[in-house]
C-alpha cells in the first residue's frame, strides 16, 4: 500500500518556505541599510540591552521545547495529564507552558520597544530604527500568530470528545510553525544583538 504524505503537513511546510523568503527579504533590508549607514549603526546599536534580549531569547527557545513535548503527547494520543508528574502531562499542560513562555517573550519585546523609544530610537527616526523595528516587529507579529494558533489548538483539544489523528496533526503543524519562529529569532538575535 502506498503511503501518501499528509497534505496538511506538506501544505504547512510549503507555506513556511514562503515565510523563509519573507524573512530573507527583511534580513536583506537590514544588511543593506546597515552597509549604507555604518557610523549611525554602530552608535545606535550600542543602546541595545543584550543581556535582556538574551534572557528573552532563552525564554522563546525553552517554549519550543514545551511545544515539542506537546507534540509527543499528541503522538501518544494524550490530550490531558494522567498524573502530577511532568512525565504524565498531556497536550494541554505542555501547550499552555509553551503559550506562557511565548507570551512572556512578546511582553519582553514590548518592554524593549518602550525602552528604545524613550531613548530616542524610533521607526521613523533613523535607518537603524526602521531596520530594527521592521525585522523584530514582523517577528513579534509572527509569534503572536503562533500564540493564537496555540489557543485554537487548546480549544480544539477541549472541544473534541475523541482525540485522534486529525487533532494530533493540527498540534504537529502548529509546532512546525513555532519551531520556525524560534529559529528565525535566533538568526535575528545573532545578527542584531551579537553582530551589532
Amino acid at each position: 500500500m502506498v503511503q501518501r504524505p499528509n497534505t496538511v503537513a506538506v501544505g504547512t511546510i510549503v507555506w513556511l518556505g514562503s515565510e523563509v523568503m519573507f524573512f530573507a527579504g527583511l534580513f536583506a533590508i537590514y544588511f543593506t541599510l546597515r552597509s549604507t549607514n555604518p557610523a549611525a549603526w554602530a552608535d545606535q546599536a550600542n543602546t541595545l540591552n543584550v543581556p535582556f534580549a538574551l534572557v528573552n531569547t532563552i525564554i522563546l527557545v525553552i517554549s519550543s521545547f514545551w511545544c515539542q513535548f506537546a507534540v509527543f503527547a499528541a503522538e501518544r494520543g494524550q490530550p490531558r495529564r494522567t498524573g502530577w508528574s511532568p512525565t504524565k502531562w498531556g497536550i494541554t499542560e505542555w501547550m499552555f507552558l509553551a503559550y506562557a513562555f511565548g507570551a512572556i517573550f512578546v511582553c519582553g519585546q514590548v518592554i524593549e520597544y518602550a525602552t528604545l523609544v524613550s531613548e530616542g530610537i524610533t521607526i521613523d527616526g533613523s535607518a537603524y530604527g526602521s531596520a530594527f523595528y521592521l525585522t523584530t516587529g514582523f517577528h513579534a507579529l509572527h509569534v503572536t500568530g503562533g500564540l493564537i494558533a496555540m489557543l485554537l489548538m487548546l480549544g480544539r483539544v477541549f472541544a473534541v470528545k475523541n482525540f485522534g489523528h486529525k487533532e494530533a496533526t493540527s498540534i504537529i503543524v502548529v509546532s512546525y510553525y513555532w519551531h520556525f519562529v524560534d529559529v528565525v529569532w535566533i538568526g535575528l538575535f545573532l545578527v542584531i544583538y551579537v553582530l551589532k
